[in-house]
């Protein structure tokens, strides 16, 4: 019998040195990020209850990312799909519920919040139909619309939602020798693994055939349309997928802090998502996780921190106005003028990605060329 010599096997093209350095931030970071509540424990710091909301807002802007960063489209009514994966969930799993599969059953957590990413996208879908044929500041405005419209109904629709007294309780996640209750590891380790979870499907999304797709429709509808991408179509899956990341990450919210209001879902919440974006670099993961971990820190930890300093220091000195400071009120006006000056810095954000960086300077090298040619005229006239 003839003897067949070895297949060749293929090799996998070795990793630049870039993209080593990359992955080993990142293992870095997610061994950081495991090993912190043991080195909570150590040290004392008390973080974990703050750092869980901001773990999941970063879930909430890698999800408006593939709306905005990703295939270009302006979602100002982001929180809308996050009230209502988070009513979804309330609805199927709190004792408080005006519908019938109320029964807490040890999967029902699971199943909800499945439900609800599947219930936030075809809500996403809903909107996005009619809707995604506009552009610019015109799509922007009916997705305004809409995050203004849903927690209004959700206000007034007091026999199904409780209106703004809140439903609770909610249900919980369940898991063989895990008590979940009001238990800080556990959440802290489940919304870890939803944030991981996130990173992966976003990062494949971006590398795939619908992901180059979205950034030709973002770069130029036009030509996009001209080499057979349906922009409807490929605009509306960007927009639904979108919805269901927010789904997802409202189911969680809602079973993390037991009860829901209409409140916790105003328009500062689509635009508290969107600058994170916006600071940490729009259409890259990395940028989104930074401008996340910056602005969540920030809202959540460094806040008390500088208002107990300042009181602190006011006491010391006997100065009225330092006594009673509160820098969560000045929020609003400290958000802006980082906005303001990353925009006159460096507008592409902390972390911007090759092909965004190179979209927002094209103007600007393409004004440095024609100011060269005219100088290069000028000294060829005289």
């Amino acid at each position: 019998m003839k003897i067949l010599g070895r297949l060749p096997v293929p090799r996998l093209p070795d990793m630049s040195d870039a993209d080593q350095k990359r992955a080993a931030i990142f293992l870095g970071a997610l061994a950081f990020a495991i090993a912190y509540p043991f080195i909570e424990g150590m040290f004392g710091l008390r973080l974990q209850t703050k750092l869980i909301p901001v773990l999941l807002f970063i879930v909430l802007a890698l999800g408006l990312n593939v709306v905005v960063g990703f295939a270009g489209l302006l979602d100002l009514g982001y929180a809308a799909f996050f009230a209502i994966g988070a009513y979804t969930v309330a609805f199927m799993t709190s004792s408080e519920s005006p519908f019938a599969f109320t029964d807490t059953s040890p999967m029902n957590f699971w199943l909800a919040m499945i439900v609800a990413a599947i219930v936030a996208g075809i809500f996403g879908v809903l909107l996005g139909a009619p809707t995604l044929r506009l552009r610019g500041d015109y799509l922007a405005i009916v997705t305004l619309g809409f995050g203004e419209i849903v927690p209004l109904v959700i206000r007034n629709a007091h026999e199904v939602t409780k209106g703004t007294q809140g439903m609770k309780p909610i249900g919980f996640p369940e898991l063989p020798f895990v008590k979940w209750g009001f238990a800080t590891e556990p959440w802290y380790f489940l919304v870890l693994g939803i944030l991981l979870l996130s990173i992966f499907l976003t990062s494949r999304l971006q590398r795939s055939r619908i992901g180059r797709a979205w950034m030709a429709i973002r770069e130029d509808e036009v030509a996009a349309s001209s080499i057979g991408i349906n922009p409807v179509t490929t605009k509306l899956f960007a927009f639904s997928l979108g919805a269901s990341f927010s789904g997802f990450a409202g189911s969680v919210w809602a079973s993390y802090l037991q009860v829901i209001s209409p409140d916790q879902f105003q328009f500062s919440v689509s635009i508290f998502v969107l600058l994170m974006i916006v600071i940490g670099g729009m259409g890259n993961i990395p940028g989104v996780i930074v401008g996340g971990l910056i602005l969540g820190g920030f809202d959540r930890v460094l806040t008390d921190a500088i208002s107990g300093a300042l009181r602190t220091l006011g006491s010391t000195f006997d100065i009225a106005f330092l006594r009673e400071a509160d820098i969560s009120r000045a929020r609003t006006l400290i958000y802006g003028t980082a906005l303001v000056a990353l925009m006159l810095v460096r507008p592409e954000g902390i972390l911007p990605s090759a092909r965004r960086k190179m979209e927002l300077h094209a103007a600007e090298e393409d004004e440095g060329e024609a100011a060269q040619q005219r100088e290069t005229l000028f000294e060829s006239q005289r």
